[in-house]
C-alpha cells in the first residue's frame, strides 16, 4: 500500500477542513478559481453532443462549490453534483438555490445504492489526483459503478511523466499508465485516445483528458 506523509489528505475530515476554514473566501480553497473547467467546458462543446443526449443524467464527481455542475445544468442536462465537504454541498446550494436540491453531500467511497447504474455520464474532474495509488483503484470502481451500461465516464486530471512520489500533495498528477491501469482494473476502456495539453493557466499546468466505457 502507497503511504504519505499527509495522511489526512485524502480524508473526509481533510477536504471539509479545507472548505470551513476558507470561511466563505473561495479564494482560500487551493482549487477553486471561480469557473468551470475549461477543458470540460471544451469538451462539451465539441465532443458531448455526439455521445451524451440532451436531458442524460449527469454525475458530477466532488463538485466542490459547483462550477462545472452548473455548465452541465445550463447545458440541460439532469444534474447530480455531490461533494463529500458538508460545508462545499451547502456553498455550492447557497450559490445556486434555484438548483439547491441538485446538489448533495456523498462519499464516493460510500456512495447511495440508488445511484448505481443510473447516470449516462459521470464527470469527475481533479479527483482522482487527489487520491494516493491505493485509493484510485477503488475510487475508479466506484466510478464505474455508478454508469449506465453505454454510460461514459469523463476523466480530467493533471498529468505527469513519471509516478508521483507522494510526499507533497495534493494534488499527486497521474502518468497515462496509472490512468489507464486503474480504470482498466475497474472494468473500464478508453472510447477514445486520451489526450494531453496545458491548461491555460500561468504557468501552463499539464493535464491528461479521457474518456472511458464499459467493457
Amino acid at each position: 500500500m502507497t503511504t504519505t506523509t499527509q495522511p489526512l489528505a485524502t480524508s473526509v475530515d481533510y477536504f471539509e477542513s479545507i472548505y470551513a476554514d476558507a470561511q466563505g473566501d473561495a479564494s482560500r480553497i487551493p482549487w477553486e478559481d471561480g469557473h468551470a473547467s475549461d477543458a470540460l467546458i471544451n469538451w462539451l462543446n465539441t465532443v458531448a453532443p455526439s455521445l451524451v443526449r440532451c436531458g442524460a443524467r449527469v454525475a458530477v464527481v466532488g463538485c466542490g462549490l459547483g462550477d462545472d455542475a452548473r455548465a452541465l445544468i445550463h447545458r440541460g442536462y439532469e444534474v447530480t453534483a455531490f461533494d463529500c465537504s458538508d460545508t462545499a454541498v451547502h456553498w455550492a446550494q447557497s450559490l445556486d438555490p434555484t438548483n439547491a436540491g441538485l446538489y448533495v453531500r456523498a462519499n464516493l467511497f460510500d456512495l447511495p445504492p440508488r445511484w448505481h447504474h443510473r447516470f449516462d455520464l459521470v464527470v469527475e474532474v481533479n479527483n482522482l489526483q487527489s487520491l494516493t495509488t491505493d485509493l484510485r483503484q477503488e475510487a475508479a470502481t466506484a466510478l464505474a459503478n455508478l454508469l449506465t451500461p453505454h454510460g461514459r465516464l469523463l476523466v480530467i486530471c493533471r498529468a505527469a511523466e513519471t509516478p508521483a512520489e507522494f510526499v507533497d500533495g495534493p494534488p499527486w498528477p497521474l502518468t497515462e499508465s496509472e490512468l489507464l491501469e486503474a480504470t482498466a482494473l475497474a472494468g473500464l476502456v478508453p472510447d477514445s485516445p486520451l489526450s494531453s495539453f496545458c491548461d491555460n493557466d500561468d504557468p501552463a499546468v499539464l493535464q491528461l483528458r479521457a474518456v472511458f466505457r464499459r467493457v
